[in-house]
């Protein structure tokens, strides 16, 4: 007969059953007011039998007993009443709330299951990794100690259940602390695909429900022609449950040894990250650098925050494998959402590190503010808006200047009867720019110093009609677009600074722009009339294929912009973008820019990435006419890379940059191999960086990382300066 039974704890659960059977009710009630103040225990089972010689309980069939978070599984348990001890026989199986399951073919343990002996112990943890041992000892639910026990982290092999993960860790003694959420090993030994490898006198990590733990943390090896090997090893600490720290002594061959930390700490309201390093040359000079970014909220509305970033040594960064920029930016802010509103207040500091940068002609931006706001729509569904923004550049030596910009806004929106879209805005902008040493021809000794200021209205009407038709399980738009914008010549002075406005590239994401420039200091001027054509085909499954082509038609040219940018005739140059995505597993767009009479490209940007059954490419080709006048120089450069999946655990990969202008040649080669599974990572790459600059000389590297997942990692590479 099946019988089920559910008490308030577990003692009086056995205790009014068997008290049902053989005593009187009244028995049963005072055992009941005994036991009040016990733990909740459900207890079900298809048969139950009482000793009442032995005052034993024994539950036999589909056993089930939950307490305060562990549920403990068996074919047959006794539970013995004088004694409070439970005995589980034939699949035993306890569970844990946080994810740990024991197995076992016999189990002794007390009525709280809390203290007790386990034979042929195993277990899989809540990280998925397994413990199996001859015996194991629980006590207070505190401390589970194994004799001669088995530990990986990697699946059984379903095939051959009996043979030897690639992986284990074989030890004598074994305790897992769950107090401390600690596991130690000691007489322990790693066994690789059966084969032991190291031996370990003692061994300890967190266990799976541990996030952060103070302790050492896995070392790093290499070396390079610059600095000879190189050896790190990084030392974790806890502070406190919102703050730690890392300490990294790095030694190196040539004793220009150096010491990085890094400072981590999450606040209420925001959090603060401090990296940093220090070291000495051969020269005995001091190098070093910091970095530290924090962000905390003030209210709802506002939050201000600092970015830091500073080196002493232009090369010391990437010598060392800390950064590999060509400036570093530091940047102090405060600023404000609110509704349609944004207001910004920040400071911002450079750093160039390139041999040609001269720091006495960089500029220090404070203050650099900013207001943008857009009203709600109207009746009509028009809309006002409102931008300020100001800036103050100032040097140690060239041309200081502050500049206050302030445009107005006005838009209407309208959808003709037809569906074609119209949208008429007008603006009103005013730039007041006071200066000092601005170069400027018509001065006596080269430069201007003073005040000067535009007011540029401008008015624009906007106008597509998107055409759309349906076939099968495709659709099809088309889109005629076109503007007219409306202003006076001129704005632009040589008593004006260009400090954000360096450089304009034509493209098809700035064509219908009002100002193509791209900050306040210069602006586009002039009546002008933007066309083009979209066009596009959507698939149901979500495969597209985009095209786009247009131009720029001026009533006068405008020697504002430099020659070469495609803005300078009356007749810009044509510019065009393709997007093509079939489905997920291909995806290519092109732009490009060709000049208008020789249709020679001036500008050429291919990217092309996707899967062909095991294999995985990426391509990014990008080229770029140099403009005359401007400081950045033309660029031709491809950027590459393959993979393939041998099989499910087993990738190779192989990247490449290359520069493609005069006198480039390759930039990096890189050639990887990668194995993975659950349990463990392998990954071995070589590479060659061909970067110089000053004592830092092209570099080969090797690198390997073998990753023993839920205990840590081991790494190494040869040559360190590779960027890796």
């Amino acid at each position: 007969m099946k019988a089920k039974l559910t008490i308030s704890t577990f003692l009086s659960v056995v205790t009014t059953a068997l008290t049902f059977a053989v005593a009187t009710a009244a028995m049963a009630q005072e055992n009941i007011s005994k036991e009040k103040n016990k733990v909740p225990v459900s207890l079900s089972a298809d048969e139950m039998q009482y000793n009442q010689n032995s005052t034993v309980v024994t539950a036999r069939g589909n056993v089930e007993i939950s307490q305060t978070g562990k549920t403990l599984i068996a074919d047959t348990v006794t539970y013995d009443q004088t004694n409070n001890k439970v005995g589980a026989l034939g699949n035993v199986i306890l569970h844990h709330s946080n994810g740990d399951v024991y197995f076992a073919d016999k189990m002794e343990i007390t009525g709280d299951l809390k203290n007790g002996t386990i034979e042929d112990f195993k277990a899989i943890l809540a990280d998925k990794s397994r413990f199996a041992a001859a015996r194991a000892d629980l006590v207070d639910d505190k401390t589970l100690t194994l004799n001669h026990a088995v530990y990986s982290a990697c699946k059984v092999c379903e095939e051959d259940p009996t043979r030897a993960p690639l992986w284990q860790i074989k030890a004598i003694k074994v305790v897992h602390n769950r107090e401390e959420k600690v596991i130690e090993y000691t007489n322990a030994w790693m066994e690789f695909a059966g084969i032991p490898v190291i031996y370990m006198p003692y061994l300890s990590y967190p266990d799976p429900s541990v996030k952060r733990k103070s302790g050492l943390l896995p070392p790093s090896f290499g070396g390079s022609s610059d600095l000879g090997g190189v050896l790190k090893q990084p030392m974790f600490y806890v502070i406190d449950e919102h703050s730690d720290t890392t300490i990294t002594p790095i030694i190196t061959g040539n004793g220009e040894n150096a010491l990085a930390g890094e400072y981590r700490k999450r606040f209420a309201d925001g959090s603060l990250n401090v990296d940093g390093s220090f070291s000495r040359s051969a020269e005995s000079n001091n190098l070093g650098h910091i970095s530290a970014q924090s962000e905390f909220d003030i209210d709802r509305t506002w939050r201000w925050g600092l970015d830091a970033n500073r080196t002493w040594g232009d090369t010391y960064m990437r010598r060392y494998g800390f950064n590999t920029a060509s400036t570093l930016t530091s940047r102090a802010y405060i600023e404000g959402f609110r509704g349609k509103n944004y207001t910004s207040v920040e400071a911002i500091s450079f750093q160039g590190l390139s041999s040609i940068d001269n720091p006495k002609t960089i500029p220090t931006i404070a203050p650099l503010a900013q207001f943008s706001h857009q009203g709600d729509a109207g009746k009509y569904g028009e809309y006002t808006s409102f931008d300020l923004n100001l800036a103050s550049l100032s040097r140690e030596s060239g041309t200081d200047s502050t500049r206050i910009s302030a445009k107005a806004g006005w838009a209407l929106p309208y959808i003709a009867p037809k569906g074609d879209i119209y949208k008429l805005s007008a603006t009103l902008r005013t730039d007041v720019f006071n200066v000092s040493d601005q170069p400027h021809t018509g001065e006596a000794n080269g430069l201007y110093s003073g005040t000067t200021y535009r007011v540029y209205p401008q008015v624009a009407l906007d106008w597509r009609w998107p055409l759309a038709k349906r076939s099968g399980t495709t659709s099809e738009i088309i889109e005629p677009v076109a503007q007219a914008i409306v202003g006076p010549y001129g704005g632009n002075t040589q008593k004006m600074p260009n400090e954000d406005s360096q450089g304009i590239d034509l493209n098809d994401s700035n064509l219908f722009s009002e100002n193509r420039f791209t900050g306040f200091d210069k602006i586009e001027s002039g009546p002008r009339f933007n066309y083009g054509i979209k066009w596009g085909v959507y698939g149901d499954g979500g495969g597209s294929t985009n095209l786009m082509i247009g131009q720029s038609y001026r009533l006068a040219s405008d020697d504002t912009f430099n020659s070469g940018s495609g803005l300078k005739d009356n007749f810009s140059d044509l510019v065009g973008m393709v997007k093509i995505s079939p489905n997920s597993n291909f995806n290519m767009l092109y732009r490009t820019r060709v000049d208008k009479n020789s249709y020679k490209f001036h500008s050429n940007e291919l990217g092309v990435d996707g899967i062909v059954h095991d294999f995985n490419y990426g391509i990014n080709y990008a080229f770029f006419n140099r403009q005359a006048g401007s400081e950045f120089a033309g660029r031709e450069q491809i950027n590459y890379s393959l993979g393939y999946n041998v099989t499910n655990n087993w990738k190779v990969n192989y990247s490449g940059i290359d520069d493609l202008a005069t006198g480039g040649g390759q930039r990096l080669q890189r050639t990887g191999i990668v194995y993975d599974d659950e349990c463990f990572t392998f990954d071995a790459s070589f590479s060659r960086t061909f970067y110089q600059d000053r004592e830092i000389k092209p570099t080969d590297a090797f690198m390997v990382r073998l990753v023993f997942k839920t205990i840590g990692e081991v790494s190494g590479n040869q040559g360190f300066l590779g960027g890796l």
